[in-house]
Formats: structure tokens, sequence, C-alpha cells
């Protein structure tokens, strides 16, 4: 049997975690990326659950944790800095707001990276412009280098995915939560420790500070808002410093890094629709598929295990079509059940006015005291940490 070919676009988690399982399987993958290199910026991500699994069943759990941030946990304070509540980092792969793996998103994609590079074909600095499904293959046209023809080709770039759109136009929908969030990375200063702390400002703002692993520290700043136009980075600067001038705390801090930083991401918090996640020999991974909002929580959790299981269900079956169908048919309930955000997400969590910041803080503290603890810290375990994964190097019954 011929070895098949699968192209991924979009080099970030769920593309090189597709591309190490098919490789095992004895595919040939190509990833190709849009920018020019690997994108080693991002913020604190975790995985959990399932996620934990397939990283153990790829050998690399291990490094993922000696990658880790090291956060104890979170706090939630004041304008003072005083502590209302805290909820320390779990002590297993599902519970607590900071989870047993905590790790900054370019490393976890400099790993995987690493663990691919000498058996995948990288394209960096190019991207996919036009597909044409045929019968026996499908040809993929690119920005820069040559048409090329593949078995299959597999989006993988995101919640904005414009690969996806090239083959699914706007039947995909974006599910808009309503909350602007920019991400960056700062100067660690004195006040900064091993714990992430969560304050809210009036109108519906947050700010959140959370240490990393390599002596700075990454800084989000969140506000209730429909999406605005804000394409260019002096636009975003604009917005944030009109939004958060007055947010109070660390926010004087955190503006001034902002008008210096060259890897601010901003960005409308959303979740992906799709009815469908394939088409002929075209399918969908990890966010450009099923993107939960980083609220859930479980973003690179579905990434790795979305990952697992395609390579695995294409594995299993020659023909495509049957591999595309039980890929969607085994993942779409557990998406369903991660896309399920806590009653009133996210406006409970900005509180728009001082009396709604004091009950919120007022009921966290009550959440965090010893008698509810061990309560209080399910609060932030995402809906779908648990899923019994498919062994697909053993024989299909």
């Amino acid at each position: 049997m011929p070895t098949r070919s699968v192209l991924i676009s979009g080099a970030s988690i769920a593309g090189p975690a597709l591309a190490y399982w098919l490789h095992r399987y004895g595919f040939r993958t190509t990833l190709v990326e849009r920018a020019d290199q690997l994108r080693l910026g991002g913020q604190n991500i975790d995985l959990r659950g399932a996620g934990r699994a397939v990283a153990r069943r790829m050998g690399i759990d291990a490094e993922l944790l000696a990658a880790g941030t090291g956060e104890q946990g979170v706090r939630f304070v004041d304008r003072n800095n005083r502590t209302w509540a805290e909820f320390p980092a779990g002590t297993s792969d599902t519970g607590g707001a900071t989870a047993e793996l905590e790790i900054l998103r370019g490393e976890l994609a400099r790993i995987l990276h690493e663990h691919t590079r000498s058996t995948s074909e990288y394209i960096f600095g190019d991207h996919i412009t036009h597909l044409h499904d045929r019968p026996d293959h499908i040809t993929a046209t690119f920005k820069r280098a040559a048409p090329r023809s593949f078995d299959l080709v597999i989006a993988a770039d995101g919640i904005r995915s414009r690969t996806r759109a090239l083959v699914f136009g706007d039947e995909p929908k974006i599910r808009e939560l309503g909350l602007l969030t920019a991400y960056l990375t700062i100067p660690r200063a004195a006040t900064d420790s091993a714990w992430a702390r969560w304050y809210n400002a009036p109108g519906g703002r947050s700010i959140t500070l959370r240490p990393d692993n390599l002596g700075t520290t990454r800084a989000t700043l969140s506000f209730l808002s429909a999406p605005r136009h804000a394409d260019t980075l002096e636009q975003q600067r604009d917005l944030l410093q009109r939004n958060f001038h007055d947010a109070g705390w660390e926010a004087p801090r955190i503006l001034a890094a902002v008008r210096q930083s060259t890897d601010l991401y901003f960005d409308s918090i959303g979740q992906v629709l799709a009815p469908s996640w394939s088409r002929g020999r075209f399918a969908l991974a990890g966010d450009a598929a099923h993107c939960p909002s980083p609220i859930s929580g479980m973003g690179t959790t579905l990434a790795m295990v979305g990952a697992y299981i395609l390579a695995g269900e294409l594995h299993r079956h020659h023909d495509h079509h049957a591999a595309f169908a039980a890929y969607e048919q085994r993942l779409r309930p557990y998406v369903t059940r991660a896309q399920q955000l806590p009653p009133g997400a996210p406006r409970i969590a900005h509180p728009r006015t001082r009396a709604g910041i004091l009950l919120f803080n007022t009921a966290l503290r009550i959440a965090a005291s010893r008698p509810v603890r061990a309560l209080g810290g399910q609060l932030f375990s995402p809906p779908a940490d648990t899923l019994e994964l498919p062994d697909y190097e053993a024989p299909a019954a």
C-alpha cells in the first residue's frame, strides 16, 4: 500500500501533534505555517485529563512538566493588592484553577516541533491560497511555493482559519462571547511571584499576571465589549490605553509595556461552531474545528486529543470518508461538553460595578475557605476533563 501524504496548515499545537501521530502510523506529513519561523510567544496554557493521557502516550509528559511555569495557584486581589481568595494549584490531571501541568504555549509548540522536525517537512513563511479536491488527490496552491498534490489536507490554523474558509466559506460560525482580550509578555517585577494574580476593575475589566519559567511575567487585559475594529498594532495599543488608563492596581506598569511590546496579541474571545469537520479530502482540527475559547480551559487539551483521534481513525480506516466520520462521531460529544461554559460566563467574572466586584470577591473568599475549599476548587475545573481514549495501535474490534 503506498504511503499516504497529508498537508497540515498550521504549526502551533494541533498541527505538530497531528503530524507526530500520523508519522507514527506511517503517513508522510508536511506542515505549512504562515509565520516566518516557529511562533514561540503566547500565554500560560494547561493540559488536563485526556490531554495529559495523550502526552503520556507520546512520551513527552515528563518533558512538559519540566518545562512548566511553576505556577503555585491563583490569588484574587483588589486595587491595593490585598488577597481576597487564593486557590492552590491542583495536584491531579483535572482539578483546580491552576492545573498540575501549566506550560507556556510557546514552550509546548517548541517541544512538539522538536519531536516532529526530523520526521515531517516544515514550510515556514507560506500559506495555502487555493484547494482543488480531485477524485484521487487534493491539489494545494501556495502563496510562494509551487502547487503540490496530497492525499489529504487538514486545517489546524486557529479559530479564524483562512484555510477553513477556502473549503467551508462562512458555514462555520464564530460565537462571540463579548470579551476582548490582549496578551503580552512584560518584565518581571518585585510584586510578582510564583502565584498568578487576578484583579477586577469597574466597567467589566480584568487584569491577570502569571509567572513563567523564562524570567518574565505574562499579562492579560480583558474587558467586556462587542468586537471592535482594531486591526493594526497602534489601534490595539490605543484601545487598551483608553480602556485601562484608570483601572488602577498594576495597570500603569502593563500599559507602559504595551507601548513597547513586540508580542502583543489582541482578539475577541469566541467559540467555533462548525456543522461538519470534513468535506471530501479536507478536514479541520484544533481550534479551526472546535475552538472552545480560553474561558473553557480546554483548548489545548482538545487540540491534543483531537489530533490523536483524527490520526488514529485515519490509521484505522483506509477510506478517508470513513475515517473523518469516525473522528467526528467519537470527538463531537467531548467537544460539546467542553464548549459548555459556566452560567453567566464571561460576565460573571467581569463585574461592571464596585458593588459587583465586592460581591464577586466575597463569594470567592467563601469558596476558598477551609470548610468548602475542595468544592470551591471545582469552580475552575472544566466540564469535559475526562475521556476514555481508544488504543489505535491495538487491532480494531
